[in-house]
Order: C-alpha cells, then sequence, then structure tokens
C-alpha cells in the first residue's frame, strides 16, 4: 500500500498490525497515516481546505441550502467536507484529524458571496492575517494566504459558479477568532498581523505525533535509526529521502524525541525550527527577523554551516539534514 499524498510504501508487516480494515481504508484512501505500531492516525485539513469549502459552499447557497462540498485538495485527492450555508453566507469549521492540540483545531471560517456580472473576486476579510513587512515571498500588506489554497480556493470557487449557472461572485473570506488565534502562532513574530494564516501545500494537515507522548516514545525506544523531523513539509520529504526508515513527526520537541530516539539519528526538515532548536540566537546580528528569511538570502550558508559543524561534533550520532519547499537539501552537518 502507498501513501497517496506522500508516495511514501507502507512495509506489509505494518498493515497487518491494524485490526480495523476500514481503518486501512482511510489509509489506502490518503486520509490517515500508518505507523510502524500498526495505529492509524486520521489526517485533517488544513486552513486552506477549510476555506476552499467554504468559499464554494457560500456561491452554491446562492441557489440552495448546502451541508456538505467536495473540495479537490492541492495533493489531487478529493474531500468531502461538512459546512453550513444559505443565502449566501457559509460556515466550516477546520477538522484537525488526530491533532486536536492544534490551535486552529474547530475554528470557524466564514464566506459571503454575492453574484457579480462577471468573473470571480475573493476579498479577504478580518482575522486574514496580512504582512507588516516584504518576505522572500510575500510583499507587505499582501494577505497571509499562501500559493496552494489559494488555487485550491478559486477552483472551488469555480466549480460553483459552473453549477449555479452564475456570470460571476464577489466572495469575502473572514475568520471571525483569526485575530486572538493567532497570538497562539508564530505570526507576530514572522510578521503575520491582524489574524491566521491560510495554509496548506497538501490540503490535509498531517497528524501530529507530539501530542501522543507515549506512543511516540515507545515508538522511538523500540525502533533504531529513525528520522525525526517537525512538520508537514519534513514529514513529506523525510519519508521521500530515507524510505527504508521509520519518520516520527516530533515537532517543536526535539530535544526530546532525540533524547528517546535509539543509535543514529536524522533530524531532517526545513531549517527554522531545527537550527532555532541547535542554536536559539542564530539570528543575532544577521540583520534577519526570520530564519526563513536568512535562508532565502546568500548569508544562509555562511551562518548555518559553523552551526550544523559544531553541533555535529556535540552529537556525533545525529546528522542534521535542512530542505526547502520544493524538498531540495540546502544544508546538512558533515
Amino acid at each position: 500500500m502507498r501513501d497517496p499524498v506522500t508516495g511514501f510504501l507502507y512495509p506489509k508487516s505494518w498493515q497487518e498490525k491494524v485490526a480495523d480494515p476500514r481503518a486501512l481504508d482511510l489509509v489506502g484512501q490518503g486520509f490517515a497515516v500508518l505507523t510502524a505500531s500498526g495505529t492509524v492516525l486520521r489526517r485533517g485539513y488544513t486552513t486552506g481546505t477549510t476555506a476552499a469549502a467554504a468559499c464554494k459552499a457560500a456561491i452554491l447557497s446562492l441557489s440552495r441550502e448546502v451541508s456538505r462540498v467536495t473540495v479537490l485538495l492541492p495533493c489531487g485527492l478529493s474531500a468531502d467536507v461538512p459546512v453550513a450555508a444559505q443565502a449566501g453566507y457559509a460556515s466550516c469549521k477546520k477538522y484537525a484529524g488526530d491533532y486536536p492540540g492544534d490551535v486552529t483545531a474547530g475554528i470557524e471560517i466564514v464566506a459571503e458571496a454575492v453574484g457579480a456580472p462577471d468573473g470571480l473576486t475573493l476579498v479577504p476579510g478580518p482575522g486574514i492575517g496580512y504582512f507588516s513587512r516584504d518576505t522572500p515571498r510575500y510583499r507587505k500588506g499582501a494577505p497571509a494566504i499562501s500559493e496552494a489554497p489559494l488555487a485550491c480556493i478559486l477552483a472551488a470557487m469555480q466549480e460553483a459558479l459552473d453549477v449555479t449557472g452564475l456570470s460571476g461572485a464577489t466572495v469575502t473570506l473572514s475568520i471571525p477568532e483569526g485575530a486572538r488565534v493567532a497570538k497562539k502562532t508564530l505570526n507576530p513574530r514572522i510578521g503575520v498581523m491582524g489574524g491566521i494564516s491560510v495554509l496548506g501545500s497538501t490540503g490535509l494537515v498531517e497528524p501530529w505525533d507530539d501530542h501522543l507522548e507515549e506512543s511516540v516514545r515507545a515508538r522511538l525506544s523500540g525502533t533504531k535509526n529513525v528520522v525525526l523531523t517537525t512538520g508537514r513539509v519534513g514529514l513529506r520529504y523525510s519519508r521521500l529521502l530515507f524510505p527504508d526508515r521509520e519518520v516520527v513527526l516530533a515537532g517543536g520537541r526535539i530535544g526530546e524525541a532525540l533524547s528517546a530516539a535509539q543509535g543514529d539519528v536524522i533530524l531532517c526538515g526545513l531549517p527554522a525550527l531545527i537550527l532555532k532548536y541547535i542554536d536559539p540566537h542564530i539570528l543575532d546580528g544577521t540583520g534577519f527577523a526570520t530564519v526563513e528569511e536568512l535562508a532565502a538570502s546568500p548569508a544562509f550558508l555562511p551562518v548555518a554551516e559553523p552551526v550544523l559543524a559544531a553541533f555535529g561534533k556535540k552529537y556525533p550520532r545525529v546528522r542534521v539534514v535542512l530542505v526547502n519547499r520544493d524538498g531540495k537539501i540546502i544544508a546538512e552537518s558533515p
């Protein structure tokens, strides 16, 4: 069985440990992941998927009441998402899967649609963050809606327009609790103000393991030569780069995971959390506000390489592999 989201081939021995065939079906469909212990963890929906469902439902509800919509995700899967929509107003709550500790779990995303003479217009409303300064990927003042979810939202809106037969529509997207919840995220530190970000490179939230402490510690203590990673992008590329190893998503608990891991360990993922763990003061004197901005500059390797070399000497059993969002290795420990 191959994971349709990451391409990871699940060993037969893992599959044989699953007692519930329905759970294994979810894995095969891509809406859950399977661990080496036979545990099945459900994927959730990103803010991008939730927003796309709300926007589609808002347009559809101009002609009828809507309780569910199908959204084509950036990863290619189609998700059936519950909504509540009528008379152009739609509400959708973010499903967290098996990561209920996500600060955006259950957050309501609202879309309001009105007919227009021609074409589609998406208006970012209250609760969606905006960039307070230029970054490597976004300009100051731009809404914090990343490329993949934006394409997903616009495609979902077009599908709804085709169904209704309307010539056009304007949809205002808002997140009523966005500004409050954003204070619990990293957004203020990375220059995103006023709300949360609409994210989702695949459309699915990977089930984080850091809230299942006993399960993770058991996996780490019982498995040698694991790959530890910090987030969804790292999980995806770690499985592709190291298919013969079990990949464990440690989130921000890198130190705890390294202490529990047995044998040689690979620490793989985007540079921000990993480099900040290795050297909390890595940005001091660089002139950069975030590791992402540093990583996009020519100054990255001169700063990162000495830090990785020192860490490698101190922890020779740990190999650090840093990747970018395209899966390219941008730095690694000697």
